[in-house]
């Protein structure tokens, strides 16, 4: 099983993921990602501030990513994720493909067209695209998850466990400085977290 425990706010897990199911395809695996809720405004008892979520933006597009992050827009930055996060919840329940794919939308929607993935609306259009209803998602199921969460030792967004094993942003490396920090794509433990999540063995490993 390949799981990851994140935030959808988290700009580190928008790369990690669209990096890790870019690698997928490649390595012809069907193999499918659970994500897991972990929201940081619980983690941090506040919301990420929009101006962190920027900071950290920039600093992956100048060192890493400059193709992602095209449309983010700060200004619909959601005051929180625990709606979304309770939407990937219940796509879930349908199968892991439809949890998979909402989840992702749900990055894109928010970090490459600036929606607002707090928003009623937008939350809806995006579970109707997979015969969902976002009335339906329910909050205690995000709480479930980050207890879970707890249990198991995650202690960041993404956290990604492989086997029993877990990796903490296993794709980044981040310094912090007084004066902010720098980010550097580590393309050794990345292809080593494809090759362990997505390799020969797991090639036809589709519902694990």
């Amino acid at each position: 099983m390949v799981t990851v425990f994140a935030d959808v706010v988290c700009p580190f897990t928008h790369v990690s993921l669209r990096r890790l199911t870019d690698r997928r395809d490649q390595l012809g695996s069907s193999r499918r990602i659970l994500m897991n809720a972990w929201p940081l405004e619980w983690v941090n008892d506040a919301p990420l501030a929009p101006a962190k979520a920027l900071e950290e933006i920039e600093a992956l597009q100048r060192a890493v990513t400059p193709d992602l992050f095209a449309g983010f827009d700060s200004a619909t930055f959601p005051r929180t994720s625990v709606p979304a996060l309770a939407l990937a919840s219940l796509a879930y329940t349908q199968d892991l493909a439809t949890g998979e794919a909402v989840g992702l939308a749900l990055r894109d929607a928010l970090f490459e067209q600036g929606l607002d993935v707090s928003d009623p609306a937008v939350l809806s259009a995006i579970a109707a695209a997979r015969d969902l209803d976002a009335r339906d998602a329910d909050p205690d199921a995000v709480r479930a998850e980050y207890e879970e969460g707890k249990r198991r030792g995650v202690v960041g967004s993404p956290y990604f466990i492989v086997d029993g094993n877990g990796y903490f942003c296993p794709s980044l490396d981040i310094e912090h400085a007084d004066a902010g920090f720098s980010v550097r794509f580590d393309a050794e433990d990345f292809e080593a977290l494809a090759q362990r999540s997505f390799g020969p063995r797991r090639a036809v490993d589709a519902g694990a």
